[in-house]
């Protein structure tokens, strides 16, 4: 059996603190067979006592200095032996010893912790402390900006679409060339040729436009007249 802890622990008078241990074992985990030690030494003169005992479910305290301030944050299964000590006291500066058995896995190290109660944190953790804080704030608002960012963009582009969509449904209004016309509406465009006859008889002068409709159908009125006199 290997136990892993943490070698040096420091909590703040009156905070609760979480005394870490993880192990792992050559046999496999059997719940109803594994047990959990926790056991304390304090750093000065004094005897060793129980802290914490787990077999199958968990037995914290019933008297000592521990009564009520030990309690169990592991998971079996998950190779983690973990307890929260609540509201430390500067009696409680000392080690902690993790001890776990599984059998036929009973024999191991046991994992310590030594244990110091501070009045307040030290300069380290506080620096620690408000670099975890920055980070997490400083990642937040990065998130955040990516967030209004990719929205932007992505509406941006929505636009661009419907832009396009809209374009290719406006049908095209096909373009006429002005310069042309119907027929019917292009008679000012002739120009007029006018031919100059001499009458030889009587020396009159006429002259007979060859592309003016007009012309021609006042001729051709005047020769239906001329027909039908003649026939009455």
């Amino acid at each position: 059996m290997k136990v892993y802890t943490a070698s040096d622990m420091e909590a703040v008078n009156g905070t609760d603190v979480r005394l870490k241990c993880t192990f792992h074992s050559s046999a496999t985990l059997n719940p109803a067979s594994l047990t959990v030690s926790w056991s304390f030494r304090p750093l000065g003169p004094g005897r060793e006592e129980s802290v914490f005992y787990y077999h199958q479910r968990a037995y914290p305290p019933v008297e000592g200095r521990f009564k009520k301030h030990a309690v169990w944050a592991g998971d079996i299964m998950g190779s983690d032996a973990s307890i929260i000590v609540r509201e430390v006291k500067f009696t409680y500066n000392g080690t902690f010893s993790c001890q776990v058995k599984n059998p036929p896995d009973a024999h191991g190290n046991a994992g310590e912790v030594r244990l110091r109660v501070v009045t307040s944190a030290s300069f380290s953790e506080l620096v620690y402390l408000v670099l975890i804080i920055g980070g997490a704030i400083g990642l937040g608002v990065i998130l955040l900006v990516v967030t209004v960012s990719c929205r932007r963009c992505m509406k941006k582009r929505a636009r661009q679409r419907h832009r396009e969509v809209d374009v290719e449904v406006v049908p095209r209004k096909e373009r006429k060339d002005p310069t042309v016309c119907h027929p019917a509406m292009a008679v000012h465009l002739y120009m007029s040729q006018t031919s100059i006859e001499v009458d030889s008889s009587d020396g009159m002068i006429s002259t007979a436009s060859s592309n003016d409709p007009s012309s021609s159908e006042e001729e051709e009125r005047s020769t239906d007249e001329d027909v039908g006199g003649d026939s009455d």
